[in-house]
């Protein structure tokens, strides 16, 4: 079947989901360009009772990646075409969330934070054992469903928490540590009235000496540089009870 274009394939996998989805728990996708250790992934998981598809190149693994619902991709570093950082980037900029395991003959720890910061959920450097690998993807596969993306947006403002760039109408805008935790905090709740105690407990450590009006001349910073360069406001006061963003 490898020998067939991506899209036959496809076709094919589909109607494989639907004569296995009742029999087999997980279905898992393997992008490895190793032959061998694919198959000897495969077989492994095989084993136990997984359902497994692999595919042998950066383009094939993308495509099938955003193309079929899997429950968990385990995906090499360096692939030909595209590289397990450039797919994962690209899953995630498609808010397609499906957990990642990235396998990688790079250990360095700088290599590790580009896969994680790329979105991966986890990293497992080769050579590894059958065992530590089964370990890693039965905790993965435990972890809730849905988990919410490293970018957050509520209207035309989005803020990236792995980068932490903030951008509205694809304007960059520049914040301090404490106005971007602040802003963070809101777009997390968003459309949600939050109260100066609660922005306190969870913008500001406790042995911080910070009163309410803190709060109110840190909302005025953010509406500086997040509402009034921009025609519609997106941060609100509720009078008497606190604040919330929404557009």
């Amino acid at each position: 079947m490898q020998n067939l274009p991506y899209h036959t394939r496809a076709y094919h996998s589909r109607l494989s989901v639907k004569i296995y989805y009742n029999e087999v728990t997980m279905r898992l996708l393997l992008v490895e360009d190793d032959y061998k250790i694919a198959a000897a992934i495969k077989r492994g998981l095989s084993q136990e009772s997984f359902a497994v598809d692999v595919e042998y190149d950066g383009e094939s693994g993308f495509g099938a990646a955003s193309t079929l619902p899997y429950d968990l991709i385990i995906l090499d570093r360096m692939l030909p075409g595209l590289d397990g950082v450039e797919i994962c980037r690209k899953l995630r900029d498609e808010k397609i969330h499906t957990p990642v395991l990235m396998l990688t003959a790079k250990s360095q720890i700088k290599e590790r934070v580009e896969g994680l910061n790329a979105g991966a959920d986890d990293y497992l450097p080769k050579p590894f054992s059958f065992e530590e690998l089964l370990a890693r993807i039965r905790a993965l596969l435990r972890r809730p469903k849905e988990t919410q993306s490293d970018i957050l947006t509520v209207g035309d403002l989005s803020l990236n928490t792995t980068t932490f760039a903030v951008e509205r109408q694809n304007k960059s805008i520049q914040l301090s540590n404490k106005e971007f935790a602040l802003l963070e905090y809101l777009m997390r709740n968003e459309g949600r009235v939050l109260s100066k105690e609660n922005i306190i407990e969870h913008v500001w450590d406790f042995e911080s000496d910070i009163l309410p009006n803190n709060v109110e001349v840190y909302m005025g910073y953010l509406r500086t540089k997040v509402d009034k360069p921009f025609k519609k406001p997106l941060l609100h006061t509720v009078r008497g009870f606190g604040y919330k963003i929404e557009p």
